[in-house]
């Protein structure tokens, strides 16, 4: 059981630990800064923390000693364009997809060699490390692509990796979750990709066009550790499950009050139990009603419950965003944040919920270590 996380948000990163029986923030760091993801690499137990200055630029820090101190490291840059490098257009937007880093959306874990890191970024780029983020180095496979060319942004104005799941099996098989461009897949460790979004549906494109894997917007995408065939995704207009290792997706339906939401975990011992946050869809994305609740699946999607417990029922507005909801090890015990600072734990799979806090500055991430 995990007895320490951290809380990636708008105004700096939180670092809780647990005294006894109750959680007590720690340590404060970068205070006034936006976090908008962590990462906790347990063979050297380095911390990794991305900062976005806005108009300053990104930031990237490591920490060795659980977060008493931080040393700034490199942040992924993209080569030079070449001069004979065709220009990509954002076909919805009509806007040139820029050749600069402009977020740092996810970060994972390369087990090939101790202190390899991959790492995603809007404007879809995927970086490799060898070296505990010194150097970085972009998939040039991945960015040549021909399918970038059909990659249009979603919530952001350009198209971005926000999943990396690297099989616990093969370290060679990643998958990425790209909005929007479905989900890229190599077997090979980066040296060639194929389109792995294959049962998705778009209902925001033409009913002729909802089925193409390009398309789709995967908000998120996990893997089951235990039995890594078994993923799952909130999509931008429902949910859908693997059980093939991503050769196909099914959708889950009328599963409510909302298919809509931004996160979803899976439990890393039982692939069939799985918690989403619904929310109302597109403009409005508010809880339905103003009732926050969470949804669990224990079935693998045949049936789902509505978790309240604990959680406000009344005026509620709190969205969580895609890394804002994290199970630890155990399978028991999950950490979520929102957009409103409120901060809730579960120690019974959702059962009950306690509130944390109400009042931190808007939550991005967070992540058990």
């Amino acid at each position: 059981m995990a007895d320490k996380f951290m809380v990636g948000t708008r105004k700096g990163l939180f670092i809780y630990q647990k005294n006894d029986d109750s959680w007590q923030i720690s340590q404060t760091v970068f205070l006034g800064e936006q976090v908008p993801i962590v990462l906790f690499d347990p063979r050297d137990k380095s911390m990794y923390a991305a900062l976005s200055h806005g108009h300053f630029g990104n930031k990237l820090h490591r920490s060795t000693d659980l977060g008493k101190s931080w040393q700034e490291i490199t942040v992924p840059a993209y080569p030079p364009k070449p001069e004979d490098a065709e220009a990509i257009i954002c076909p919805v937007r009509q806007i040139e997809i820029p050749w600069n880093l402009e977020m740092i959306w996810s970060l994972a874990i390369d087990p090939r060699n101790e202190g390899a890191l991959w790492c995603g970024t809007i404007p879809g780029g995927l970086f490799h490390s060898p070296d505990h983020g010194q150097t970085w180095n972009l998939v040039e496979s991945l960015w040549n692509h021909e399918s970038r060319k059909k990659w249009v942004g979603g919530g952001y104005d350009f198209p971005g990796i926000h999943s990396i799941c690297v099989d616990p099996r093969d370290a060679n098989c990643i998958r990425v979750g790209i909005s929007c461009g479905g989900v890229m897949m190599t077997t090979d460790g980066g040296k060639s990709w194929q389109q792995a979004a294959h049962g998705m549906r778009a209902a925001y494109l033409p009913p002729e066009m909802a089925n193409i894997p390009d398309g789709q917007d995967p908000h998120i995408i996990v893997q089951c550790q235990s039995q890594p065939d078994c993923l799952w995704s909130q999509h931008h207009n429902g949910i859908f499950k693997s059980t093939d290792g991503s050769k196909s997706w099914q959708e889950i339906e009328d599963v409510k009050p909302s298919v809509f939401g931004f996160v979803v975990a899976v439990d890393p011992n039982d692939p069939n139990t799985a918690w989403f946050v619904p929310a109302i869809k597109d403009e409005l994305r508010i809880p339905v009603d103003g009732k926050f609740v969470v949804t669990r699946t224990k079935d693998g999607g045949k049936s789902f419950e509505i978790l309240t417990d604990g959680l406000p029922q009344e005026h509620a507005y709190d969205i969580i965003y895609r890394h804002s909801l994290d199970v630890d090890d155990s399978g028991n015990n999950l950490i979520m944040g929102s957009t409103t600072g409120s901060l809730w734990y579960t120690t019974n799979q959702g059962d009950s919920w306690q509130t944390l806090s109400t009042n931190l500055p808007p939550i991005f991430c967070v992540k058990y270590f």
